[in-house]
């Protein structure tokens, strides 16, 4: 799955958008997005192998967070058509 393909799913966009915020458990990402416990894990499982989220673990809590680089890329390659 390419990486548009990835970000073209909406859900994932705002999963992407409260990441942006600070780094964020499950349990919070459910609670915002109003979707399932397993809808968000399967849209993160997602993200992470797209390389746009990590995942670090904090006790008994795994906190995800945006990775900028692949965003980067992105956006770099968005330049030429502004």
């Amino acid at each position: 799955m390419t990486i548009f393909e990835v970000l073209a799913e909406p859900n994932r966009r705002r999963i992407l958008d409260l990441l942006a915020e600070t780094e964020r458990p499950v349990g919070e990402l459910v609670q915002g997005l109003e979707l399932s416990q397993p809808a968000v894990s399967k849209h993160l499982r997602i993200l992470r192998e797209a390389g746009l989220v990590e995942v670090r673990g904090d006790a008994q809590r795994r906190l995800y967070r945006v990775r900028p680089e692949p965003l980067r890329a992105v956006d770099d390659w968005l330049e030429p058509y502004r």
